[in-house]
């Protein structure tokens, strides 16, 4: 709920992150024996691929992806029209996205009566042309279960994707190839667990030195989902002891519906930062103490978090509007960006604030998500211990009904600055085991405002024709953002269909004409 300013403006599930879709929206937190393995993965792949990859400070974490679609099912009918669609909108945002590449590499295999390579890896922000031809010979592919079900080729296109990928690693490591790992996923409509468990047999002696993790996709054909229960189709069915580990690897098994929704959001995860080498957020409480006035001032409680996005920042995607639109700045000093994860950030709690007492009218930017870290490098008493004191602090905040506000303390300065300009955040509780953090106004940046009193009476005459408005209008319980469409995708792909060669000559038309200086 939402009130005017200077009332509660920010309820305890009022904001963004806070009500119903965004709690189910965030995956639920692993139990810690599911952490350690995660971050055991990683610290194996990080330790091996810097035997291959001597510069590993250099390198992107991002990392390259293999596609595998297992078209052998009867259902693939109606999954190919909606995998189709989906992989086509999420790509679409990638390659739209400024920055860091999200996606650095891609291939995609198709698996008939054998595997089959429709896109050997390419860079994509480069290749869009490809991967929209590649999409269009997938949507040309025979229909209902023409081929023979078995997971061999499967297993023979996980083979032929790893050589490829070392290939090309090869080929780049001596121009200073950004890409050290690769993740597999696998799309198929047979039995999940049948294709781990064969998985598991025949890649027992095969290297898999540069692989991050293996994910394979259970497609369910089951009906579509109502919009509001999509997200929840993102949860990973829990991997049991026998669905872990090849040779240290991770095979991560999941079940979603054959809808484009729910396609699109596993796609989408790909666009998250991967990178687990460090932390992302430093979140620093007062320790001791009875009360604020003596609590201890210089000791403080470290809580070490990853940030991650929750929406994507229309100001990266150029052209969207009307073509002014200004990237955003992720090298400034005084802001916190998700992505690309670069800088260590440091958000010291100053006060606590009551929940009914924060008026959304001063706060401002996109929305970050706060987890406790997975970062590998850190030791497992220590992961465990902060993971354990996050969940104390979002119970303790929701059972008080508190907000917090911290200060951001500045990376660095910029050489011209003299006077260190501070940020400030409002970091909000959720019943999940996630904190919201949003930037909040200061006092230069406050605009006066008039605010007036509602009268107590008026005419019954204005009163009838507005209360008969509002109630023609269809009410819902929670907002849903996958009820709106804005025709997003239709504008990025017009754009990235657009012949090259008009492209380029736009770019010639629009260069200031150079004037050579006259030989005397």
């Amino acid at each position: 709920m939402v009130l005017a300013c200077g009332r509660r403006a920010v309820a305890q599930h009022g904001c963004p992150a806070e009500d119903k879709l965004s709690t189910e929206g965030q995956t639920a937190l692993p139990n810690w024996t599911a952490v350690k393995t995660e971050v055991m993965n990683s610290r194996k792949l990080l330790s091996e691929t810097r035997k291959t990859f001597p510069d590993t400070k250099a390198q992107c974490q991002q990392p390259s992806r293999i596609l595998i679609v297992d078209v052998t099912s009867a259902s693939w009918d109606n999954t190919c029209s909606v995998l189709s669609e989906a992989l086509e909108n999420t790509l679409c945002l990638a390659c739209r996205l400024t920055g860091p590449c999200r996606i650095p590499l891609l291939s995609l295999y198709v698996v008939q009566n054998q595997q089959e390579c429709l896109l050997p890896f390419v860079q994509l922000k480069e290749s869009f042309a490809r991967v929209q031809a590649c999409i269009s010979e997938l949507r040309s592919l025979p229909r209902e279960g023409c081929f023979p079900q078995g997971g061999d080729g499967v297993v023979q296109a996980v083979q032929d994707g790893l050589q490829q990928f070392k290939q090309y690693s090869r080929h780049t490591v001596a121009g200073g190839s950004t890409n050290s790992s690769v993740e597999i996923i696998i799309l198929t409509s047979q039995s999940g667990k049948e294709m781990v468990k064969h998985l598991e047999k025949k890649l027992k002696d095969v290297d898999l030195v540069s692989l991050r993790r293996i994910q394979v996709i259970e497609v369910l054909k089951r009906g579509f989902l109502e919009p509001e229960d999509v997200e929840q189709c993102m949860l990973a069915e829990e991997p049991s002891s026998n669905d872990i580990a090849i040779l240290g690897m991770d095979i991560d098994l999941q079940t979603i519906e054959d809808n484009v929704i729910s396609l699109e959001m596993l796609f989408k995860t790909w666009l998250h930062d991967c990178g687990s080498e460090r932390e992302h957020l430093h979140l620093l409480l007062p320790s001791g103490g009875s009360s604020y006035a003596t609590a201890p001032k210089t000791t403080l409680i470290c809580l070490k978090c990853d940030l991650q996005e929750r929406l994507l920042d229309p100001a990266l995607l150029l052209g969207t509007a009307d073509g002014t639109m200004k990237t955003a700045d992720s090298n400034s000093s005084c802001q916190m960006t998700a992505w690309p994860a670069t800088v260590l950030y440091k958000l010291q709690v100053i006060k606590a604030l009551k929940s009914e007492g924060v008026c959304e009218s001063v706060l401002y930017g996109l929305p970050f998500i706060i987890k406790p870290t997975s970062c590998w490098q850190l030791d497992w008493d220590e992961l465990e211990l902060n993971q354990h004191s996050f969940h104390a602090l979002c119970h303790s905040l929701l059972k008080r009904k508190w907000m917090l506000l911290a200060k951001l303390d500045p990376q660095n300065t910029c050489p011209s600055w003299n006077i260190v300009v501070h940020s400030y955040y409002i970091i909000v509780p959720s019943d999940s085991a996630t904190l919201l953090v949003k930037a909040v106004a200061v006092r230069e940046l406050l605009m006066p405002s008039v605010f007036p009193a509602l009268l107590a009476e008026h005419p019954e005459r204005v009163q009838g024709p507005i209360e008969s408005a509002l109630n023609s209008l269809e009410v819902e319980v929670t907002y849903n953002p996958l009820h709106l469409k804005s025709n997003l995708y239709k504008h990025l792909k017009s754009i990235l269909y657009r012949p090259l060669h008009r492209q380029q000559a736009q770019h010639r038309d629009q260069r200031p004409e150079r004037h050579q200086s006259k030989q005397v």
